[in-house]
């Protein structure tokens, strides 16, 4: 052992003599944490942590022992004795950091990884939009144009642009009111005006107005009910999901197809679901059904009817007013084509 009373020289030539011994017994337990941690790189963090922890403690353990040699002594047993003390304090203090990191890195992973699938949707929202806003513009200005110059001037034929103008002016309208709906889900703006609410006047009415297009297509619409529950929501809001999901499937239906809303009460909810004949969804996009201006496959460009939903905002937007009711949407294949799902709390009468 160093006597602290001998010269600084002497001192140094003691620890140029005991190093190679240090070395001798610590380098192998370093070696060996090292390889610890290689074996434990797939593993949990709170593992790394503890064995980074236990390196240093053991290696200064060996290192004493080595250079004492294995003679203990009242220093050297007080020297163990608070080598354990540290490892005793510091092993849990980096389990306990090491599951904390841990579950933050998870956070900011997903979290990265929420804000990227954000930034995607919102790229690929702005070029849709985009490209479904300068159809219907350049249509009506090519048609208003004909009508200034006098290209067109027999009565049915302007009747028939005027008609066209409008249809595209009210898809238009429906394309910014989607914006906004969808502007106010996001922005976390949207207030509910909460009461007890009957589906059957929501699924009737939305029937009543989706049954003109659906007469348009040839698709045929049907409405069972095992039950008339009464849910815990907004009018509008409610309205507007079931005038969202049944539209869609409309659209997705090919003509003398069916579309079927089934309405009834499981495990203590609302039930609605409404199938269409769409063929199915492919796997690899039914996970993405309800992003924002997601529209999978089918041909981008609106049909000229005006029934189609502007940027593919629909069913995004049916699915933010849903969660906004406490409620669960969702989708999965059957039968000749889809069935989108969605449970609504019941009311307290």
């Amino acid at each position: 052992m160093i006597d602290p009373g001998e010269p600084f020289g002497d001192m140094l030539t003691h620890v140029w003599h005991i190093l190679p011994v240090v070395l001798m017994f610590a380098l192998p337990v370093a070696l060996l944490g090292g390889a610890a941690l290689y074996l434990l790189r797939k593993g949990s963090l709170a593992s790394t942590m503890t064995v980074l922890v236990l390196i240093p403690v053991l290696a200064t353990l060996v290192g004493v022992l080595g250079v004492s040699g294995f003679m203990f002594t009242p220093a050297l047993t007080t020297m163990l004795f608070v080598c354990v003390l540290v490892a005793l304090i510091t092993v849990p203090a980096a389990l306990v950091l090491g599951r904390f990191i841990g579950r933050r890195s998870v956070w900011e992973r997903e979290a990265r990884e929420r804000e990227r699938a954000a930034e995607a949707s919102r790229r690929e929202l702005v070029a849709w939009i985009s490209h479904d806003l300068r159809s219907p513009l350049a249509g009506i200005r090519a048609m208003a144009e004909a009508l200034a110059d006098g290209v067109v001037s027999e009565r049915q034929e302007v009747a028939d642009y005027a008609q066209r103008i409008s249809g595209e002016t009210t898809r238009l309208s429906a394309m910014v009111g989607d914006l906004f709906e969808l502007s106010r889900i996001t922005a976390g703006a949207l207030q509910l005006t909460m009461s007890a609410v009957p589906l059957r006047d929501v699924v009737s009415d939305a029937l009543a107005a989706q049954t003109p297009v659906a007469e348009q297509k040839g698709v045929k619409v049907l409405a069972n009910a095992d039950a008339w529950p009464i849910v815990s929501g907004s009018d509008p809001e409610l309205a507007r999901i079931m005038r969202n999901l049944v539209s869609n499937a409309i659209r997705h239906t090919p003509p003398d197809g069916t579309v079927a809303v089934q309405i009834g009460i499981s495990d203590g909810d609302a039930l609605i679901s409404v199938d269409d004949s769409c063929g199915g969804i492919p796997e690899d996009e039914i996970g993405r059904v309800f992003d924002v201006a997601f529209r999978g496959t089918q041909a981008r460009t609106p049909e000229r009817s005006g029934n189609t939903s502007g940027g593919g905002l629909g069913l995004a937007i049916a699915k933010g007013l849903v969660e906004a009711h406490s409620g669960r949407i969702g989708v999965h294949n059957h039968g000749p084509g889809c069935r989108f799902e969605v449970r609504l709390p019941l009311a307290v009468l």
